[in-house]
């Protein structure tokens, strides 16, 4: 019972995160494409990839799994945002903006891949 109630406190901390990020997006850079979802995703990606190569290279501590829960499945589940990744791009290409459409979900794969590399090279780094 402990392990859902961390995945559930982690995943509405992210929730609210991302909301604050989509708000912030909205503000500064307008709806005309969905930059906060965007940055969410690779950002988390990121962070991804910081916790995952941090804990790999703890092999196996079980008294982080707890931390893990909370972390990985809670906040960054609650933070990343793929299903509105792909309401997203729906929306784009029912518009007919089938360019910007396409380029948002290469673009989102691709960095979303190296914000996962990066985080994982900057803890390696610094091991």
């Amino acid at each position: 019972m402990q392990a859902f109630l961390l995945v559930f406190l982690g995943a509405g901390i992210g929730g609210s995160l991302r909301h604050g990020v989509n708000l912030l997006a909205l503000r500064h850079a307008g709806s005309d494409f969905p930059y906060g979802t965007l940055f969410i995703n690779v950002a988390g990606s990121f962070v991804m990839g910081i916790l995952a190569a941090w804990f790999a290279s703890k092999a196996g501590a079980s008294t982080e799994q707890p931390v893990k829960l909370f972390l990985m499945t809670g906040v960054l589940g609650g933070f990343t945002t793929f299903s509105a990744f792909s309401l997203e791009t729906m929306a784009l290409w029912e518009r007919g903006e089938i360019g910007a459409a396409a380029f948002y979900v290469i673009l989102s794969v691709i960095l979303s891949l190296l914000g996962l590399v990066a985080g994982m090279a900057l803890v390696r780094s610094l091991a």
